[in-house]
């Protein structure tokens, strides 16, 4: 059985039983930091690099000054070595601000196997509600302060809305803003398919830009598709030939109910999630 792991900038590999952050840690008091997470195929994080420009690029917002990418890139390569190449991970590499007036921010990674429950979603897809956010889908956008687009360690909403998700019964949650807008879900992505088009919401809208998308969308034309960015409705996804949730463990997911309301499946969820490269179980109940 493979175990999990942790390793510290500086330090390398520690004990998972073993303290890696301070109590007074920022990014513990405060959620203030920044972290990436990967999917590690067969030894390698893929995507590595667009999810390290990501926090490079988020860390000014937060005025987060991140150790040298290089050290990053051996803290992670680090913690991989000898990870068996069978096993599909988790790769979550972590920046806090470090205690107060340190001299330097907190660096740490972890790598798990990925859950069943992720792999199961690939197979089986997930249900959906929609949850309003309480913004407009354009309000974010323009407040250069806010860092709307960063993966921040902050994330009392997100899981606020994960838990809303469960009691109401349902795999996941989709925000929408205030001028009936779909946005993205907590953890997640949307995209759904019209008009042969593979289509997801802009960043303008505020949401954080996905890797996992971001690759589908350059690579859709390998399986004869167009890729748009726009903003839709709750309405325009129920009519869309398909709907999905993409992230960086999961990777492409099919929402099967929304709202409520059963949704057929779709022969592209098999097609993207092969040009994705994820393992997909089979399933015999697929439509031709």
């Amino acid at each position: 059985m493979t175990t999990a792991r942790i390793a510290v900038l500086g330090r390398g590999r520690v004990p998972v039983t073993e303290p890696v952050l301070r109590g007074d840690d920022l990014g513990v008091l405060h959620g203030d930091g920044l972290f990436e997470t990967m999917h590690l195929r067969a030894g390698r994080p893929w995507l590595r690099e667009a999810h390290l420009e990501r926090m490079t690029r988020a860390a000014p917002a937060l005025d987060l000054t991140l150790p040298p990418t290089g050290a990053l890139v051996g803290l992670l390569d680090e913690i991989c070595v000898g990870w068996p190449s069978e096993v599909e991970g988790a790769l979550r590499l972590v920046c806090t601000r470090g205690v107060a007036d340190g001299a330097a921010p907190t660096a740490y990674a972890t790598l798990a196997p990925v859950p069943p429950s992720a792999r199961a979603a690939r197979r089986d897809g997930i249900t959906v509600a929609t949850l309003p956010l309480g913004v407009p889908a354009r309000g974010r956008a323009g407040l250069d302060w806010l860092p709307t687009a960063s993966k921040t360690t902050s994330y009392a909403v997100h899981n606020a809305a994960r838990r809303w998700a469960s009691r109401s019964g349902v795999n996941d949650a989709l925000w929408t803003s205030t001028d009936g807008f779909v946005l993205e879900g907590p953890t997640a992505n949307v995209l759904w398919l019209t008009g042969g088009a593979l289509r997801t919401v802009p960043a303008a809208a505020g949401i954080l830009p996905g890797t996992t998308v971001a690759w589908l969308l350059a690579n859709a034309e390998e399986v004869g598709l167009t890729a748009h960015e726009q903003l839709a409705t709750p309405a325009e996804l129920h009519a869309a030939d398909a709907v999905w949730f993409s992230s960086s463990v999961r990777g492409l997911v099919e929402v099967r109910v929304l709202d409520g309301i059963d949704r057929p499946r779709s022969a592209y969820t098999r097609r993207l999630q092969a040009l994705l490269g994820f393992p997909v179980p089979p399933d015999d109940d697929q439509p031709d």
